[in-house]
């Protein structure tokens, strides 16, 4: 399970096999180490005994820590579970080589398609009733569609010459995409015009940003576990303090997990006033997003003829990028159905 910790003057430590979790004093409940594969702090003010930390460290349990818009601040895990350092070597190498530009083009055609397959997913309900959204939202897929076969067409070259087109299909795949968004949510949302990273203000945007967060530890985990350099990316390009890998591998299941879990969110409850003040999630709200997110990644999917949970599958691509730069397997990303 993933213990989510979201309250002012929480503490979280160490009882026995157990973590405790009090609030002033007093225990709220207890929950078994061996139940457990992460923890999360979202909130200001919360405390984690250095007990627990050890704890976690000798069980593989990773702990994350966000602000309150879901921007990872940190992480714990074991410096034991990464992979042998030949995968971080060839991953350094494959810069270089046509090998990154393979990757990265692969991880660009898995987010267009994977936009695309949402897009889908959610018009088919609009079809009969809301025919004009419907042929709009048709519209939309049809020139996202023509960016996926764009990406085809990109040569075999090192990143860096490449990187511009790549770039560039995937940006104006983008506006077809946040355009499709906005017609499925509607009037839930007027406020939102498009797709806004940090210092967004409108509710949707924030709750997509809040979402992310959650999966953009739960993918720099995936990454570390399986023996890769998360600051050593492809297609996002390097600088002090950025991750550039983990921005790289979560493009394939930023859709499959936080905008269908947001999306969804969205259309059961509408609009939801009062639960964004300057920029910032209510706490009720922050928490009913990251049961939407966990729920989404404990969701079981269809792959390589067995069905997984979405979690698992984060585990298992990340395992199998690493033996791409091995020169061990292909890469092939992974697009959910729809």
């Amino acid at each position: 399970m993933h213990l989510m910790i979201d309250g002012y003057g929480m503490s979280i430590g160490k009882h026995s096999e157990r973590v405790q979790i009090k609030r002033q004093g007093e225990v709220l409940t207890e929950v078994p180490l061996l139940e457990i594969d992460r923890i999360t702090l979202a909130t200001r003010g919360a405390v984690i005994s250095t007990d627990l930390v050890e704890a976690c460290v000798n069980n593989g349990i990773q702990i994350n820590f966000l602000d309150y818009s879901g921007r990872p601040l940190a992480l714990i895990s074991s410096p034991n579970l990464n992979g042998t350092v030949i995968t971080r070597r060839k991953q350094i190498e494959a810069f270089h080589e046509v090998t990154g530009t393979v990757f990265s083009k692969q991880f660009v055609r898995a987010k267009l398609t994977n936009q695309l397959h949402l897009i889908k997913y959610f018009a088919k309900y609009r079809k009969l009733t809301n025919s004009p959204v419907y042929n709009e939202l048709q519209t939309r897929c049809h020139n996202i569609s023509n960016n996926i076969k764009e990406v085809g067409r990109v040569p075999n070259l090192p990143i860096d010459l490449v990187r511009g087109q790549l770039l560039s299909i995937e940006g104006r795949a983008g506006r077809e995409y946040w355009r499709g968004v906005k017609l499925l949510i509607g009037k839930k949302v007027p406020e939102f015009a498009g797709r806004e990273h940090r210092g967004a203000s409108d509710l949707f945007n924030c709750m997509l940003n809040y979402g992310y967060g959650i999966l953009y530890s739960q993918i720099w985990g995936a990454l570390m576990l399986a023996g890769l350099e998360p600051f050593a990316g492809f297609l996002h390009v390097d600088r002090p303090g950025k991750p550039s890998l983990v921005l790289d591998f979560i493009e394939e299941f930023r859709q499959p997990v936080v905008d269908h879990a947001i999306i969804a969110l969205l259309g059961k409850s509408g609009p939801r006033e009062g639960n964004l003040k300057d920029g910032m999630l209510s706490p009720p709200l922050r928490k009913e997003i990251a049961l939407k997110v966990e729920e989404r990644l404990n969701a079981v999917h269809r792959y390589q003829n067995c069905n997984l949970t979405l979690k698992a599958i984060i585990q298992r691509q990340a395992r199998l990028l690493a033996a791409f730069f091995r020169g061990e397997t292909r890469y092939r990303p992974f697009v959910g159905g729809w």
